[in-house]
């Protein structure tokens, strides 16, 4: 039998995510964000204080487009750069303390739509996914 689309495992996956990210561009304009946005500042939410150079390659993007969003982003009073190494090319990302506020409503606003977009599965079934997706993510981020 021929595999079908809906049955390709990768497009699936990337399918799903991709849904999951539009409606969530939704929730988040809202509040005045865009994907980019949003997107920064959960991954600071997580990981405050991340290298630049870590975060572009988490975010999947080129070092001068991060860049130029960081740029203003800072502008806003969102989020900081400073220098903790000898190194003065090294740029740390902190949030700032100005954007907590908008920070506590996104993520207000995260758990509830995670919480509506998955309420389809049974608690099982979403540990269960939640732990086959870290180990994939874990065997392929150990061959890159």
């Amino acid at each position: 039998m021929k595999e079908t689309f809906e049955d390709n495992i990768g497009l699936l996956i990337h399918d799903v995510a991709r849904l999951l990210r539009v409606l969530y561009d939704r929730q988040m304009a809202s509040i005045g964000l865009t994907r980019s946005q949003w997107w920064l500042l959960t991954y600071l939410y997580f990981k405050d204080g991340i290298k630049q150079s870590e975060l572009a390659i988490l975010m999947d993007m080129e070092k001068a487009p991060l860049s130029r969003l960081i740029d203003r982003m800072e502008l806003k009073g969102w989020v900081e750069r400073k220098i903790e190494s000898k190194d003065r090319r090294i740029k740390n990302i902190y949030l700032s303390q100005k954007i907590k506020p908008l920070i506590s409503s996104m993520r207000d606003k995260a758990a509830a739509y995670r919480k509506d977009s998955l309420s389809i599965l049974e608690s099982d079934d979403l540990n269960k996914l939640r732990d086959l997706l870290q180990i994939l993510k874990k065997d392929l981020t150990s061959k890159i």
